[in-house]
């Protein structure tokens, strides 16, 4: 197999990338370095890591080199292990699985499973006094033990489970927060009729922005850039322009459309006032003919 080129925030995350891509632990996984890629200063100047990767050859000799998660990284071996399961219980699996996570993290978590194999769905809600070591920043932590647990139960079904982990209905709170950020950025690029670019996100994320935003008349949204540092850009529609005292107003047919309006009662009303002072007129003076 041909090696592939594959980026991240660090070199970490690209060696994560290129095992969520192959579907495989990191045992099994032959890189190269490219480059380590830059963290820049408050975001600026940040350079993506860069490495070349390939699935081992059996007949090479393989080397360990479990990814570094930030959230846990003794999970490699409990993900190998995840090879050697077949026709699981998908909940006694991933129960197990995060009982052994966080037992090696020295946090107590209360773990609850729900599985439905009519949907093929997973859902793990996690309880506990320090959920927010694991929900991490911007849910990043979470994020990491959803795609873990995907992959040690996908490896023992035949088809495919999808898994949802989640802690305190945070994926809920994130959405809300995610929503009214996107009507507060679409409000902003309506009024000053320029283009607003979001911070990085990841696809779930993205979507979520997305969705918000799809059937608003004023503006677009679109995505830039490559991961992890892929972000949406929220931009007004040519069509569309905005007044702080009277709205919106979808395009100029409708200023056309207004003033030719605007005229023409104008002129039906000034032709009504010209009348109106004719007729006072023709009364005063035959009120002058009749005193003399």
């Amino acid at each position: 197999m041909e090696y592939m080129e594959f980026k991240g925030r660090t070199k970490n995350d690209a060696i994560t990338e290129a095992c969520r891509h192959f579907s495989i632990p990191s045992d099994k996984l032959d890189y190269e370095v490219i480059d380590e890629g830059k963290t820049g200063f408050l975001g600026m100047g940040a350079k993506p890591a860069v490495i070349k990767a390939r699935v081992k050859e059996e007949s090479k000799e393989e080397v360990i080199e479990p990814i570094r998660l930030s959230e846990e990284p003794i999970i490699a071996s409990v993900r190998a292990a995840a090879d050697k399961i077949v026709d699981i219980d998908v909940e006694a699996v991933s129960g197990k699985f995060l009982s052994d996570v966080f037992a090696a993290m020295g946090i107590s978590v209360e773990i609850s499973t729900k599985y439905n194999d009519s949907l093929k769905t997973l859902e793990v809600d996690l309880s506990g006094d320090e959920m927010g070591v694991l929900i991490g920043k911007r849910g990043q932590t979470l994020d990491s033990l959803q795609y873990l647990i995907s992959l040690v139960v996908n490896k023992g079904t035949g088809e495919y489970v999808r898994v949802k982990v989640d802690t305190e209905n945070y994926r809920q709170r994130r959405r809300e927060t995610l929503e009214n950020l996107a009507k507060n950025i679409a409000y902003k690029v309506k009024r000053t009729r320029r283009p607003v670019s979001l911070e990085p996100m990841n696809p779930y994320e993205r979507r979520i922005i997305h969705s918000a935003l799809q059937n608003d008349r004023y503006v677009t949204t679109h995505s830039e850039g490559d991961e992890p540092f892929r972000r949406v850009v929220v931009t007004p529609k040519r069509d569309s322009s905005y007044n702080d005292n009277k709205g919106y107003r979808a395009n100029r047919g409708y200023h056309k459309n207004y003033n030719k309006g605007y005229n023409r009662n104008n002129r039906e009303y000034n032709r009504d006032v010209n009348k109106k002072s004719d007729r006072d007129n023709a009364e005063i003076s035959a009120e002058t003919v009749e005193q003399k």
